[in-house]
């Protein structure tokens, strides 16, 4: 997910939850480093061509390099075509880690746009466009302890690694984290109230989930600021099954559906997840067959629930590789909401016709996305939240109080600080984005209300 901490596989990315390593792949032969990384020990050939195999994937099925290539790319292009993740007129931002599956994420997308090129170039109508491809990386090095010499370093190869994709017309997009502070009239500097912020947070889980969301409001800045109209994530099976546990874990069942499709459409500029069905230790592998190079030297370490679900995983990973694959698909029964389609109109046109029977577009009966958000995480509220949040609508006149309520139960426990003297200083330090967000559907409900007040009834009325 573009952040340069915690994400080897994307700015909303694997971290910890990857267990990628680039430090000396380089170095080694193709065939050393795929042995050293493969999954399990390898077989005598290759069970899709027959030629000799290099790399054993989930599941114990011998592969050469070109056959795992084949089969990530394959996954990709179906996980694209199939949910309309790119129209010819989209503008697509990739966010850009510099991890192993933010890497891939970008080849595969940068394949696919060049082919797409050369279609239309050939093409004596060109009746259709080809869609755009950016890259967002997010500088997280303000609250790391490093020296400015390796951030240098570091980013100047995440933009050698873009500039070596040619054609090379990409827009290369380096923000620093506390960007999301600097439109703001603040006597703070962005750098400090960052600090502050992260430093009034004594959970080391909620530091981390804050961190993930001020990501993607970074992205999301980045790409409302420069015309983009769908973000591409390189969140992989790896990462998306930690999460599924961790979401467990923290009381997040309810908005979990949410975070685990295909399309979030949820955000401002909506969000897609073609890797989703790769593991990480495979767009790894491709790494190194492929020599993309990659970079992970601003990475941050999981700590808290988020590192302990990492390593139960990495343990469940060494007995069975498949079990992170079974653990997305058993989370993938649970019922998505409706802003995890695109809407059928300016889609279903462009999907081809094999492929649109397996597009779930929103009918046009269907009601219109209206789930109540946190005001921090994005996740929709459940019911208990919803009744607590109308309530402190109805009961409360103090403005922290109904920020406190558009807070899901997960960020009550895990990001807002221990005492309740402390949140009025914890909101005025939160980026004026997301307050202003609350205080625009505030006064867009008293409004309405006080439309309707003359037609409401009264508590002790017996409605005669």
């Amino acid at each position: 997910m573009a952040a340069a901490s915690s994400s080897s596989c994307g700015g909303a990315g694997c971290g910890a939850h990857c267990s990628s390593s680039t430090s000396s792949a380089a170095e080694d032969a193709p065939e050393v480093g795929l042995g050293r990384l493969s999954i399990s020990g390898a077989s005598a050939s290759c069970g899709k061509c027959g030629g000799g195999a290099v790399v054993v994937v989930a599941g114990g099925v011998g592969l050469c390099g070109e056959c795992l290539r084949a089969q990530l790319f394959g996954k990709f292009k179906l996980a694209v075509t199939s949910n309309a993740m790119v129209r010819p007129t989209d503008s697509v931002l990739v966010a850009f880690s510099g991890g192993p599956a933010s890497r891939v994420a970008l080849q595969f997308i940068h394949e696919m746009r060049s082919k797409a090129i050369g279609s239309w170039d050939a093409s004596n109508s060109q009746a259709l466009p080809v869609f755009n491809v950016g890259v967002a990386f997010v500088d997280e090095s303000v609250l790391l302890s490093m020296p400015e010499c390796e951030v240098e370093l570091a980013t100047e190869d995440i933009k050698s690694i873009v500039s070596s994709l040619l054609p090379g017309d990409k827009a290369m997009h380096i923000a620093s984290l506390d960007d999301v502070f600097s439109s703001e009239s603040n006597s703070k500097d962005g750098e400090d109230r960052l600090r502050e912020l992260v430093g009034m947070i004594t959970d080391d889980t909620g530091r981390e989930d804050l961190l993930q969301c001020l990501r993607m409001l970074s992205l999301q800045k980045i790409a409302l600021e420069n015309g983009y109209t769908k973000i591409m994530l390189g969140s992989c099976a790896s990462t998306i099954a930690c999460h599924v546990l961790s979401a467990t874990v923290k009381g997040q069942g309810y908005s979990l559906p949410a975070d685990i499709q295909y399309v979030d459409a949820r955000w401002e500029v909506p969000v897609v997840l073609p890797l989703r069905d790769c593991l990480a230790q495979e767009l790894s592998l491709l790494c190194e067959f492929d020599s993309l190079k990659t970079q992970q030297l601003l990475d941050r370490p999981c700590g808290g629930i988020n590192g302990l679900i990492a390593s139960f995983v990495a343990r469940l990973r060494e007995e069975n590789p498949s079990r992170e694959h079974t653990i997305v698909r058993t989370a993938q029964k649970l019922k998505p909401f409706p802003f995890n389609k695109f809407s059928a109109n300016g889609y279903h046109d462009f999907l081809p016709s094999r492929l649109r029977p397996k597009f779930q577009h929103v009918d046009s009966d269907e009601p219109a996305f209206s789930e109540v958000l946190c005001l921090i995480c994005r996740s929709p509220f459940s019911e208990s939240e919803l009744q607590n949040l109308e309530s402190t609508r109805h009961n409360s006149q103090k403005k922290i109080d109904l920020y406190t309520a558009c807070c899901c139960q997960s960020c009550h426990v895990q990001i807002l600080p221990g005492g309740r003297n402390l949140y009025d200083h914890f909101f005025s330090l939160l980026p004026k984005f997301w307050t202003e967000r609350v205080d625009t559907a505030s006064a867009s409900h008293s409004s309405l209300r006080d439309q309707i007040e003359d037609y409401l009834l009264e508590d002790d009325d017996d409605g005669n």
